[in-house]
């Protein structure tokens, strides 16, 4: 019966890195994508992509910060019940999505189309 053996590590105080070691990384870092064998890792199929999920797990950081809103529509989110900050972060993401986000090019037919 063998016994299991737990180290801790503190990132914080790790040796520093031997002469071999940091000629190593910087080879590496000079080494262009073509260079790196990917032969051995499978393509993702379009199955991969359709069942894949966002991390469940990910949660934005919160930053508290101070913002003038006009008393209506403060009103107006305190009136949708409790949550209006989450609400207005909620707001202001899909907004930001928005405008983020790669402009989809217009349908082919309606492309040099003039507005009337």
């Amino acid at each position: 019966m063998s016994k299991m053996v737990k180290h801790a590590v503190d990132l914080a105080k790790l040796p520093p890195l031997t002469a071999r070691q940091r000629k190593e990384l910087e080879a590496l870092a000079a080494k262009p994508d073509s260079g790196i064998d990917v032969s051995d890792i499978p393509a993702l199929g379009d199955a991969f992509w359709k069942n894949a999920v966002r991390n469940p797990f990910y949660k934005p950081t919160k930053t508290p910060t101070t913002v003038r809103v006009d008393s209506d529509v403060l009103l107006w989110l305190k009136s949708k019940g409790r949550g209006y900050q989450t609400k207005i972060n909620a707001i202001l993401r899909e907004a930001m999505l928005r405008e983020v986000a790669p402009a989809k090019p217009a349908p082919r037919g309606e492309r040099h189309r003039k507005a009337a």
